[in-house]
C-alpha cells in the first residue's frame, strides 16, 4: 500500500543541504538513495559512489573545466557493482573545495 504524504509536505524525502568540499561528499550521512553534483568533476569522484547505497543513483557532471563535459548517471546495482551511463554534453562551473570558492574572504 502506498500511502501519500501530509498536504503539508512538499517533498516526501528529507533534503539535506551541507557546506563543504562536494568533491568528498557527506559520508556521516550515507548511504544515500540519489546523489545530483551541481558542478563538473574532473574525473569521476569514487567518495561520492562509495556513499551510495544499492539500488542508489548519482547524477554528475564530469570534464575538464571550461571545455565540453559529460552529464553522467551511475547507478550502483543491488549487487554492488556500477553501470556508467552518459546522458548528454554539458558546461559546468568546475566542482571545487570552498577555499577555491571564495578566494580572499579572509578579508571579509
Amino acid at each position: 500500500m502506498i500511502r501519500r504524504p501530509p498536504r503539508s509536505t512538499l517533498f516526501p524525502y528529507t533534503t539535506l543541504f551541507r557546506s563543504g568540499d562536494g568533491r568528498l561528499g557527506y559520508p556521516e550521512e550515507a548511504p544515500y538513495d540519489a546523489i545530483h553534483v551541481g558542478a563538473a568533476a574532473p574525473q569521476l569522484p569514487q567518495e561520492l559512489i562509495d556513499q551510495l547505497k544499492p539500488g542508489g543513483r548519482l547524477i554528475v557532471p564530469v570534464g575538464p573545466e571550461g571545455h565540453n563535459q559529460v552529464l553522467e548517471q551511475i547507478d550502483k546495482l543491488e549487487d554492488g557493482t556500477v553501470r556508467r551511463s552518459a546522458l548528454m554534453g554539458v558546461v559546468y562551473v568546475p566542482l571545487t573545495d570552498k577555499d577555491s570558492q571564495w578566494p580572499g574572504r579572509e578579508e571579509l
